[in-house]
């Protein structure tokens, strides 16, 4: 079976300082080679400007060494439960791109996930402890900042991943399986992927240049020396390179290092406080529509920012600001990518009529989150739950009127991980008592139960639970 699969990778980071008006001639000369001369030409002046930014991330945490054999009751019985785990260092190895002089290096969050300790190797051999900056987990993005230099560095160039055309050759930079700094080139196979399944915000390009575990983190470049994208996944049933390779976009990547520059934690994004459904082609009949493309509004929250630009239930949302907009995902990515403080046109059918909305790029409101972590004895312990403010809900894909309690996080060593709970789920009564906030949820756990009455919802389905205690 076809797998998608995250790249383990060493991140192949390219640097541009300077850009000659012959490359920037070749990016608007897309053409053939048309004699035996050209076909000698070589990529290694980029690959040589370029290199100076390529890292390579190490990131480690310490794991307990657990025998399996605890996990049988009849040893456990026997031969008792010994106090203490050995512990051992476990390490992984992906890539990164310096973008910013001062030493901020992009990679993906899946190579740093967990991780207590990360190291930055640069193209010169020398290494630094980093520190994560930010993790976004929605594009599978983080930023690191290299600890205790001064010195400037030379940086990748960001392109405009919108000016992109399948068929422009490309080159992935990185370190597939370890064997060390490897150049692989390729073309765009095709933009906008939208149904790949790996993060919230699905508009990947596709490439055949060679990626291979390793890859992750690292940088795919165009023809001008400047990042393209950063590679993150591959389709392979060998889990190695089988010519499909998926880069999240430059303009993506761009947005993620803004709000780590500016000092933020999380990424500030525009809300549209909209659900959007894909149009199937039993929607696109009824509708009268000749293909199935565009996002329907399917719920629009009052006092949104689509609501104050009069978007309604059943709009169908064609375009914005001049791009066509073939599903919901394509929209996430593209208001996502749209800066704060202005505006955005969104083309909208409705009743059969063109109409152009103006809508106001704001952030969802996000002052009510009151998130804590349950530590009494229950079986929520070791769960971090938040109320569902209009950012959560946003970020969980819920309509921003969804009452109860969500599940942010879980303890991997926690009850409410071993009974079964799951991040996304949304409690709503414990003991026939309503949950509507945190702090309904934390005294309900200090009450104590021999039994417990849990319902939860969990993707849409709502779900009635009885535990013992």
């Amino acid at each position: 079976m076809l797998r998608s699969i995250r790249l383990a990778a060493i991140p192949v980071l390219c640097t541009l300082i300077h850009i000659g008006s012959v490359c920037l001639a070749l990016a608007q000369d897309r053409r053939v080679p048309s004699s035996a001369a050209e076909l000698r030409l070589s990529y290694a002046p980029i690959v040589q400007r370029v290199q100076p930014a390529v890292v390579n991330v190490y990131a480690a945490k310490v794991v307990q060494n657990r025998n399996p054999l605890l996990d049988d009751p009849i040893f456990r019985r026997f031969f008792g439960v010994p106090g203490q785990q050995p512990e051992q260092m476990q390490r992984s190895l992906g890539s990164g791109v310096m973008v910013d002089a001062s030493g901020l290096v992009v990679t993906n969050v899946h190579v740093i996930e967990g991780a207590d300790q990360v190291k930055v190797s640069l193209s010169d051999k020398r290494e630094f402890e980093a520190e994560i900056v930010l993790k976004d987990s929605r594009t599978d993005l983080a930023v690191l900042r290299l600890k205790d230099t001064k010195e400037k560095f030379p940086t990748l160039d960001f392109a405009n991943s919108d000016e992109l055309l399948v068929g422009d050759v490309v080159l992935a930079i990185g370190n597939p399986f370890g064997v060390g700094q490897t150049v692989t080139h390729g073309i765009i196979s095709a933009l906008a992927r939208t149904q790949v399944g790996i993060t919230d915000y699905q508009f990947f390009i596709q490439t055949d240049a060679a990626i291979n575990p390793g890859n992750s983190g690292g940088a795919l470049v165009d023809m001008t020396g400047r990042l393209a994208g950063i590679n993150t996944a591959i389709y392979s049933r060998s889990g190695g390179s089988q010519g499909i390779g998926f880069a999240i976009p430059a303009n993506m990547v761009r947005v993620v290092v803004a709000s780590a520059k500016g000092g933020g934690k999380a990424v500030k994004r525009p809300w549209l406080g909209a659900r959007l459904q894909a149009v199937t082609p039993d929607i696109a009949e009824t509708l009268g529509l000749k293909t199935p493309t565009g996002a329907l509004v399917a719920n629009v929250s009052p006092n949104s920012p689509g609501a104050k630009a009069g978007l309604k239930l059943s709009d169908l949302i064609v375009g914005i600001d001049g791009q066509a907009i073939d599903d919901p995902n394509a929209f996430d990515y593209r208001f996502a990518t749209r800066p704060l403080g202005g505006t955005a046109q969104i083309d909208v059918q409705r009743g059969g009529k063109s109409v152009k909305l103006t809508v106001p790029l704001e952030t969802a409101p996000d002052n009510d989150r009151d998130e804590i972590v349950l530590t009494a004895r229950s079986p929520f312990q070791g769960a971090r739950v938040a109320n569902i403010s209009p950012a959560l809900a946003d970020e969980l894909h819920l309509d921003a009127g969804t009452e109860g309690v969500v599940v942010t996080d879980l303890a991997g060593d926690g009850t409410a991980a071993n009974v079964g709970f799951q991040k996304g789920d949304i409690i709503l009564a414990v003991n026939n008592q309503k949950i509507a906030r945190t702090s309904d949820l934390d005294r309900a756990t200090k009450a104590g139960s021999r039994i417990w009455r849990i319902t939860v919802v969990r993707g849409g389905q709502q779900i009635n639970v009885t535990l013992g205690g």
